[in-house]
């Protein structure tokens, strides 16, 4: 899909903060807010705009432990590969998980309530009956930037 100017400003807005009116918006994009709402509209259809959430602070809340976890499968196939992102899919605690190249062949991001659910979960998934042979995890003892925003080339004329 093809993105002009206006579309970038949309998605910039948008990803600075998608509780917006769709007038507000529109007021920002320097648009009319029925072309804001048909092109957003349009972005949410072809999937340019995967989902629109609220980002919540867990340190404000005082609950939690992020863990960043190095997989080595122990064998690197396509079909391993597959069954271990099936497995961690539907496991809420997995913010995000990555394939990687070269290194491990995944690394992801959890969020435990603590240590000991972390053990929980660790026992749960990382076992050799999930074709798992090593694992290295590095516990957060602060975030210094947490910033999920697509950086958005601008458009430049030939």
């Amino acid at each position: 899909m093809s993105l002009d100017e206006a579309d970038r400003r949309l998605l910039d807005l948008l990803q600075q903060d998608c509780s917006l009116s769709n007038q507000e918006l529109a007021r920002r994009a320097h648009l009319t807010a029925p072309t804001c709402l048909r092109r957003v509209r349009r972005l949410v259809q072809s999937g340019v705009i995967e989902r629109r959430i609220a980002i919540v602070d867990a340190q404000r809340l005082q609950a939690g432990l992020t863990a960043i976890v190095e997989i080595t499968l122990s064998a690197q196939t396509a079909e391993r590969w597959a069954a271990f992102e099936a497995l961690v899919a539907g496991v809420p605690e997995v913010q995000q998980c990555y394939q990687v190249s070269p290194g491990p062949d995944f690394v992801l991001v959890l969020f435990v309530a603590d240590m000991p659910a972390y053990h929980a979960l660790a026992h749960r998934l990382f076992t050799a009956a999930n074709h798992v042979r090593n694992v290295r995890t590095f516990f957060s003892v602060h975030r210094s930037k947490f910033a999920p925003r697509v950086p958005l080339p601008t458009v430049t004329s030939s």
